[in-house]
């Protein structure tokens, strides 16, 4: 069995981040519940490359926006797909996105994200 892999990108405006990562914490311990097998998310910290289209280009970052970069680990692609029609379901997910999202305050824009699922290709882990 191959693990699988979910991989984003986000804007998040850089004075709530720390409120963020509380909820991003909670978020974790959900999609592990539902199958992951660990859950990562991290800060952009040195994001240009000479000749190559940066995540802050691609999400339209802005200056007072930090850029997070995540992925979630499955077993499998089945089990992904599984956590996937759960997790969005389960009431504390309501309770903790809510206040991420609400127009005066928006935390977490979906729309500036970027998403997608991925099957290996090359694995070192040595």
């Amino acid at each position: 069995m191959e693990n699988y892999i979910d991989g984003f990108v986000l804007p998040v405006p850089r004075i709530y981040l720390n409120q963020y990562k509380k909820v991003a914490e909670k978020v974790a311990e959900i999609w592990k519940e539902y199958g992951a097998i660990a859950y990562f998310e991290f800060v952009g910290d040195d994001l240009t490359l000479e000749g190559t289209k940066s995540f802050t280009e691609t999400i339209d970052a802005k200056e007072e926006e930090e850029v997070v970069f995540g992925w979630v680990v499955f077993p499998s692609k089945e089990i992904r797909d599984l956590a996937n029609q759960k997790v969005p379901m389960d009431p504390r997910m309501t309770e903790l996105v809510t206040p991420l999202i609400k127009p005066e305050k928006l935390i977490f824009d979906a729309s500036r994200m970027v998403y997608g699922g991925f099957k290996p290709l090359v694995q070192s882990n040595e």
